[in-house]
């Protein structure tokens, strides 16, 4: 009986085993139609965000460069399907396609990061969007260009902006000070919410020295109405 009743488990036990594999199959057919489907549907949306890159990207400072977006297929799956997704960048006329970590500069890292987030962010509910030092390796013009845009996506979500950028920091309704206290036996960070006055005192600041100049005064001032 007890010899009876083992073969009866190993029995059953394989039955299982098979029906285990039949699910495991089935799911892997379903995962590699997906897997097709979001291809298909990558492939079909790039030529459009690319363009839409351009159109934001462009008037950065960065009217030459062309886009590219690889689908590279793979044989195991990921967390997104069965794609590496590249993207390559020509900066200059004539230039090749390279990925991104090989050719785009700090500047050109941070615009290009702007723009795709800002796209991104039109498709998904995201509440907040934090930028950590966005302006990095830009000034002037297009460093107001991408105020703009920052100031744009705020009508939909809640833009948090670390920035050393006047431009940029004209753009926001608010603007906390981040700032070092060094005690005794250790130094404290502090933010403080800057009133009008403070505010055009800082962005007057980031535009000359500390105390700053009349003349940065005034341009803090103008760039604040611009706003």
């Amino acid at each position: 009986e007890n010899l009876s009743s083992k073969l009866g488990s190993t029995q059953e036990l394989n039955q299982e085993i098979l029906a285990l594999e039949q699910v495991v199959n089935q799911a892997e057919k379903d995962l590699e139609n997906k897997a097709r489907e979001l291809h298909l549907r990558r492939a079909e949306v790039i030529p459009d965000f690319i363009e839409k890159i351009k159109v934001l990207l462009h008037p950065l400072g960065m009217e030459n460069t062309r886009i590219r977006i690889d689908l590279l297929p793979q044989a195991q799956f990921n967390l997104t399907g069965k794609d590496q997704i590249e993207f390559q960048l020509a900066t200059n006329k004539g230039g090749a396609f390279l990925p991104i970590k090989s050719i785009a500069s700090g500047g050109e890292l941070a615009r290009f990061n702007l723009v795709t987030k800002s796209l991104v962010a039109q498709a998904i509910p995201l509440p907040t969007l934090i930028f950590d030092e966005i302006d990095i390796g830009i000034s002037g013009e297009v460093a107001l260009r991408m105020g703009k845009i920052l100031k744009d996506l705020s009508a939909h979500h809640q833009v948090i902006c670390i920035t050393h950028s006047p431009q940029i920091a004209a753009k926001g309704d608010m603007h906390y000070f981040v700032y070092k206290d060094d005690q005794t036996d250790r130094t404290i960070a502090r933010v403080k919410k800057l009133n009008k006055n403070d505010r055009i005192q800082s962005i007057a600041a980031m535009l000359s020295s500390n105390p700053p100049s009349a003349a940065a005064i005034r341009n803090a001032k103008e760039l604040i109405e611009i706003v």
